[in-house]
């Protein structure tokens, strides 16, 4: 869960972490076409990330239907959540979509959410925003939105002295420049999420209610609108769309699965405890029976530290739900921040047996083993972070926690061999957050290493020559 939550709040983008892929980037983008930025303005502006296992289920859960509507494969898209109270979302780099938390929060259902996820999907399947090298494809949703904004700033000013020098306004120069679409392109990615949401069985009637609640945002001056109405012109003529397609559509009265009110209540009770705390303790009660608000309470009192009283919370929720493998990750977290590892192994242990597709899940566990200090978890913790970079290839602090298990292994075995697959753990980490040179250098310690023909000598040596036909493009 936010094991998850907390650690990516520290895990800023890096601003020096995209320098040649940020050139490559800018030949995928029209507007950048033929730009040359100097070293120093290819820098991104300073993202908070957020990965969370059970915001992640939900949001992949509801769009997946939405995906394969339009006929994209749901595990080509990278859904990525950025810390801001903006209301805003985006895709970037062809297959990745970005949502701030703040627009999260905003949405009253998830018809609403469905339908800012059509809309987006629209933008992929219209081909937006196209595709681009072997770097996007390998280099994590994190990575390719700093190569994003690091070439926007620059485009936008066309001057990289100026874009160093006003890099803390990037963001939304980034965000109102290569990130925003034209009234044409947003006419176009709403129709095609209205074809998306009637193919999955959808009612339009979320997205129709969201752009309501943007309406009157266009009658105020632009420095005054969110975020996305900047980003994502809205048009009376846009709403008339969306409603005139509701007159026919047979699906214009149904209803999403009430699991996922609860996902969605659950979702935002989550947000509002750790991003507002006090405002969670605020707006609920010891009396009130809700299980939201419960857990929106109890993560409030973690992040004010009053452990017992979110230990006591958290304790209730699981009574009642025993098989919510959220609940447990959440104690999971409370505890192992506190000092208690091997409490946190076991309930960590029981999220995964409950919900073994999470890579989250599993690499929260695999990083609790890790921290136990019982040498006899080590090969558990190589298995766990092992299988959650099979479920999610592009994660970097995965990649950080095996090159730390195979560090002690090295150290305990006096094998050499787990010093080469160290080597390759953080040549694969640098490839995930598109640090090209780092990866060349750590794959090259690898291949000096490792047994030639082995599975990760081969993808040590893959990593090396990609590296090397990329830069001679």
């Amino acid at each position: 869960m936010f094991a998850a939550f907390r650690r990516a709040f520290a895990q800023k983008s890096r601003p020096n972490a995209w320098r040649r892929g940020a050139w490559r980037l800018a030949l995928i983008l029209t507007l950048c076409a033929g730009f040359a930025l100097p070293a120093q303005a290819q820098r991104a502006p300073h993202f908070e990330f957020i990965r969370d296992a059970e915001i992640e289920h939900y949001l992949r859960t509801l769009a997946t239907p939405i995906f394969r509507a339009a006929d994209i494969d749901p595990n080509a898209v990278s859904i990525a959540l950025i810390k801001s109270n903006a209301v805003n979302a985006f895709v970037a780099g062809g297959m990745n979509e970005f949502f701030f938390t703040g627009l999260l929060q905003m949405t009253e259902s998830p018809e609403q959410l469905a339908g800012i996820i059509a809309h987006e999907t629209g933008h992929i399947a219209g081909g937006h925003l196209v595709r681009g090298s072997e770097a996007m494809r390998n280099a994590s949703a994190q990575a390719i939105l700093g190569m994003v904004l690091g070439v926007a700033a620059g485009v936008a000013s066309g001057n990289g002295q100026a874009t160093a020098a006003a890099i803390s306004g990037a963001q939304n120069v980034a965000e109102r420049g290569l990130l925003s679409f034209s009234r044409a392109q947003e006419s176009s990615a709403d129709a095609a999420g209205l074809s998306f949401l009637d193919r999955a069985g959808v009612s339009s009637n979320g997205m129709l209610a969201f752009m309501k609640k943007l309406a009157g945002q266009e009658l105020l001056p632009s420095d005054r609108q969110v975020e996305y109405v900047r980003t994502h012109p809205l048009t009376q003529d846009r709403i008339d769309a969306v409603a005139h397609h509701l007159e026919t559509s047979p699906y214009a009265d149904s209803h999403e699965d009430p699991k996922f009110q609860v996902m969605h209540e659950r979702m935002k009770a989550k947000l509002m405890g750790f991003l507002q705390p006090q405002t969670a303790l605020l707006r609920t009660t010891d009396k009130d029976p809700r299980i939201s608000a419960r857990y929106a309470r109890a993560i409030a009192f973690y992040q004010t530290n009053q452990l017992p009283r979110a230990l006591a919370l958290t304790d209730g929720l699981l009574r009642e739900e025993p098989d919510n493998p959220f609940f447990y990750e959440l104690k999971a977290q409370m505890l192992f921040e506190n000092s208690r590892v091997d409490e946190a192994v076991a309930l960590y242990k029981k999220a995964v047996d409950l919900l073994p597709d999470s890579a989250l899940l599993r690499v929260a566990y695999g990083h609790a083993l890790l921290e136990s200090k019982n040498a006899d978890n080590l090969d558990l913790a190589i298995r766990q972070l092992t299988e959650a970079n099979r479920l999610e290839e592009r994660e970097p602090e995965t990649w950080r926690f095996l090159a730390s298990a195979w560090g002690k292994k090295a150290e305990l075995t006096k094998d050499q061999q787990y010093e080469g697959l160290v080597s390759y753990a953080l040549a694969e980490e640098a490839v995930a957050r598109g640090a090209d040179k780092e990866a060349q250098q750590f794959a090259d310690r690898a291949l000096k290493v490792l047994p030639k023909s082995t599975p990760y000598w081969l993808r040590a040596q893959d990593i090396k020559l990609s590296i090397d036909t990329e830069g001679h493009r």
